[in-house]
């Protein structure tokens, strides 16, 4: 079955044809990181500009990429929520308007569990259940799939989100949008043990809070300003990433632990990241159990990964007519059945 996804959730365009869920054949994405770099992070209403500017160009791309046109297409997916609401709306019109008039399904798919469907284009044998970390720009969950269309959240951020406190500590050091890469290359050359940061405490076993952590590099680089002494930022950039990785890896692995989950996965932007991936794969090992991480290049916000979700929502009879509207948010464990979509 080919399923066209169609991905607008944030500042990227994203187009993509994907077989049975698991066999990526294009994968077509217009990024709008530089112009956003420009005022140190996204910008709604340019963000959705832009969605209209692209999306066209870029479905017909990844159409042409894999040698089909929409009539060979199953199903269109999209994603629906959550998401910058404005952006997620050009998304979700235009792919109202190709399904209408190809005559094909319209499958709705939630953001998050797009970014854990990404797993199944890297990793053949992949199935539920397991443990998912999924920390992006806008989410940091940690969640216990039951079935590729069943999910449970078991812990989550309280306040900032990881991606959003990498972008914040980004700005901060002045190394630009999007955060995540920024700061991670800056970190490379970094002692992590220069700068003490604090752990903050919260309710809730597996859950995460960030937003102190930010504030804490915050103020130390503001008092150092004050001071007229010199921030070593490579300094800070490392040892932010410790921090922020080690809770992460800690609250995930403590939750596989006590689940006795022997499939652990991650997900989403900061899945990218390389201090992560290390310290899991270590942590995995002693768990005696199997790391599974999507490609590099699926970790950002894609469509390959809706496209792959779109085909487990469709065997499951999720899909949408055209009163099929975008939500700024709504949990990963919804029930399509608790509304109309």
């Amino acid at each position: 079955m080919l399923i066209l996804g169609i991905e607008s959730s944030c500042d990227d365009t994203g187009a993509s044809l994907v077989e049975d869920g698991r066999t990526l054949l294009s994968n077509a994405l217009a990024s709008q990181a530089a112009e956003h770099n420009l005022y140190g992070g996204v910008v709604p209403e340019i963000a959705s500009r832009r969605h209209i500017e692209n999306i066209s160009a870029v479905a017909q791309k990844t159409l042409e990429d894999a040698g089909k046109t929409i009539q060979d297409v199953d199903a269109v997916a999209v994603t629906f929520a959550p998401g910058l609401i404005g952006a997620v709306l050009v998304g979700v019109n235009f792919a109202k308007g190709l399904a209408y008039s190809a005559q094909k399904p319209l499958i709705p798919v939630h953001h998050l569990r797009g970014h854990i469907a990404a797993l199944y284009l890297a990793h053949a044998t992949l199935k539920p259940p397991f443990l998912c970390l999924v920390a992006s720009g806008g989410h940091s969950h940690i969640v216990q799939v039951d079935t590729y269309t069943s999910f449970k959240i078991l812990g989550r951020t309280v306040d900032d989100a990881a991606g959003e406190a990498f972008d914040k500590v980004s700005r901060t050091l002045g190394l630009g949008y999007p955060g995540g890469p920024a700061v991670s290359k800056a970190a490379k050359s970094g002692n992590p043990a220069a700068y003490k940061l604090p752990t903050p405490k919260v309710e809730g076993a597996y859950n995460v809070s960030f937003s102190g952590l930010k504030t804490a590099v915050l103020n130390q680089v503001n008092q150092a300003q004050m001071r007229g002494e010199p921030v070593n930022v490579a300094d800070m950039a490392a040892s932010f990433e410790y921090k922020i990785t080690d809770i992460l890896a800690e609250k995930l692995l403590a939750a596989a632990k006590d689940t006795g989950a022997k499939q652990i996965c991650v997900a989403g932007g900061v899945a990218a990241n390389s201090q992560l991936r290390q310290t899991l794969l270590a942590g995995s090992k002693a768990l005696q159990a199997q790391l599974f991480l999507p490609e590099v290049s699926l970790c950002g916000d894609n469509a390959a990964m809706i496209a792959a979700q779109g085909y487990y929502e469709y065997q499951a009879g999720n899909v949408a007519s055209l009163n099929l509207n975008g939500m700024p948010t709504l949990p990963i464990d919804y029930d399509a059945g608790d509304f109309n979509i």
